[in-house]
């Protein structure tokens, strides 16, 4: 049996609301709110590794590394590069 539900959209102050109350991870995907599921140990190995040689392949650019638990607002970038 499958059951229908109606998508509903959530605006960005929506989104930090709900997460205020939420202790599970969530993901803001244009207007969505998407249930992010758990890690494993295996999976923070990797990431941990991965992120220590981008770290240092980046070393000279400008920008930040963030590995998890940050909120961050990343606009959606147009194919022209214009922000929309």
């Amino acid at each position: 049996m499958t059951v229908v539900t109606e998508k509903q959209i959530y605006t960005p102050e929506e989104y930090l609301e709900l997460k205020e109350e939420s202790t599970d991870k969530h993901e803001y995907r244009d207007g969505e709110i998407v249930l992010m599921t758990g890690g494993t140990t295996n999976h923070n190995r990797l990431v941990v590794d991965f992120c220590t040689y981008l770290n240092l392949a980046l070393m000279e650019q400008e920008g930040e590394l963030f590995v998890g638990d940050v909120r961050l607002w990343i606009p959606r970038l147009c194919i022209d590069g214009t922000n929309d």
